[in-house]
């Protein structure tokens, strides 16, 4: 008998309680699409077969994660859930503060409330959308000092997310020291594909930005995924555990900004987590009117321990092999078909780059936000947009913002969704893949002043 080449790997668990899903006719998706003017975010989720808009709180929680939500103590003031949390961010991440918060943009607006002086700058390894808004808000400019391969769908450096240092030394010198506020190094680079940073590249960061005296802060939202790369990429890292990994990594930063809606499998939740001590007492005294008591910042005792918990099952091996090995069988099945995306492929998404599938529609036209709207009216699959509306408008002169890359993010909540799942996916676009010449883009109708890819309206050309 011939030997199988490879054994098939599964998921490191099972599943113990389902959710039913509907699937609805295509008249049905082309009257709620246009109901929600061909933006994903304005359909609603019962009209959604498989939901790929965001893995931002939309993750399975385990049993362990339920049974400690049974345990909640919902004091207002010092519940024990909090400092089971706490002790958990210093054991796996290091950091000697914890400041809870609802979800991750609430630590932006606190660390960047505290650190940016009306003029500052904030270089960073390309923008994230409410961190770059966080940092407008309190008078900064953002940077972008990514290296250039992340701007390049279809390069293959293994780490894109890494911080171009000739640009941020050349920034440092240009405006001065006492005028960068913090530099921000996003683990992973969400906009540019999920790309990791490497490890020598956070070093190369610390020991460039230590002799400014300027701090570094971590977006840690996808650290763990982070992580998981560098074992697999960097040279020297291959025995490391993924809990050993990410405390260096957090090591060579001064703070942390954490949506726990991803690494750390819950539905709500994320920190602030610092070592400076005044900037702690600064965001410990914010805490408190932007969100609730220092022991809860805006959420329930149970939703910090399950958040707990989950740092301790996100930082095992088998749990983002299975995690990121889901995103990679997609991604592999997509490119043998032909499919454009965005390589090498990312920890929490596919990234399907717009401008090569749709090249006949022109960035005015939305290319991105009319695939994702195709896609939804293929399959009911569910994607985001990642490209011009995204990017948003340029605060001095008014004008879109035209970001190099044009893309349509399939992002995988964890544990939620199964091979059977991934293979209708591919499928789908590769449907929507064969009939692409036949699409048109679309006219902006409506536009809100912040965040505007949330509740921007759209019509078909």
């Amino acid at each position: 008998m011939e030997k199988l080449e490879k054994r098939a790997w599964a998921e490191p668990f099972k599943i113990k309680v389902v959710e039913r899903l509907r699937m609805t006719t295509p008249e049905y998706r082309e009257r709620a699409l246009k109901e929600a003017g061909y933006n994903t975010f304005l359909l609603r989720s019962r009209d959604v077969y498989i939901d790929l808009l965001t893995d931002s709180g939309t993750n399975a929680m385990s049993d362990n994660q339920w049974a400690g939500m049974m345990l909640g103590d919902e004091a207002y003031a010092g519940s024990e859930n909090f400092y089971h949390l706490e002790e958990k961010v210093r054991q796996y991440y290091g950091y000697k503060h914890l400041v809870p918060t609802h979800q991750g943009r609430a630590a932006e607006h606190l660390i960047s409330k505290i650190l940016i002086k009306p003029g500052d700058f904030v270089p960073g390894n390309m923008y994230f959308t409410t961190t770059r808004l966080h940092q407008e808000l309190a008078g900064g400019t953002f940077v972008d000092v990514i290296v250039d391969e992340a701007h390049d769908p279809e390069d293959t450096s293994p780490f894109k997310g890494n911080i171009d240092l000739v640009k941020l030394a050349d920034l440092i010198k240009r405006v001065g020291s006492d005028k960068i506020a913090y530099v921000t190094v996003a683990a992973t680079v969400n906009m540019a594909g999920g790309q990791p940073i490497s490890m020598k590249n956070l070093r190369e960061i610390r020991e460039l930005t230590k002799p400014h005296g300027i701090k570094v802060v971590l977006d840690a939202t996808r650290a763990m995924e982070n992580a998981f790369f560098i074992k697999r990429r960097e040279p020297g890292f291959e025995s490391h555990t993924i809990a050993e990994i990410l405390l260096e990594m957090c090591s060579y930063s001064d703070a942390c900004t954490m949506s726990g809606k991803k690494d750390l499998l819950v539905n709500i939740g994320g920190f602030l987590a610092l070592n400076d001590p005044e900037v702690f007492e600064e965001a410990r005294n914010l805490v408190v009117v932007y969100e609730g008591l220092h022991t809860y910042g805006g959420l329930a005792g149970r939703d910090l321990e399950a958040m707990a918990r989950g740092i301790e099952e996100a930082v095992e091996e088998d749990h983002l092999q299975a995690r990121i090995g889901q995103v990679e069988y997609v991604g592999e099945r997509l490119l043998r078909i032909g499919i454009p995306i965005v390589v090498p492929i990312g920890g929490h998404a596919i990234f399907l780059d717009a401008r090569r599938f749709l090249p006949h529609i022109k960035q005015l036209e939305f290319p991105a936000q009319t695939l994702a709207a195709e896609l939804y009216l293929e399959s009911g699959i569910r994607a985001m947009e990642r490209g011009i509306v995204s990017a948003g408008r340029d605060v001095k002169t008014g004008d879109h913002v035209y970001p190099k890359l044009e893309l349509v993010r399939l992002t995988f909540p964890r544990r939620v969704y199964t091979q059977a799942h991934c293979d209708v996916v591919t499928e789908a676009v590769e449907a929507v893949y064969d009939r692409r010449k036949d699409i048109r883009g679309l006219e902006m109708i409506y536009e809100p002043k912040y965040l505007r890819f949330f509740q921007t309206r759209f019509e078909r050309l």
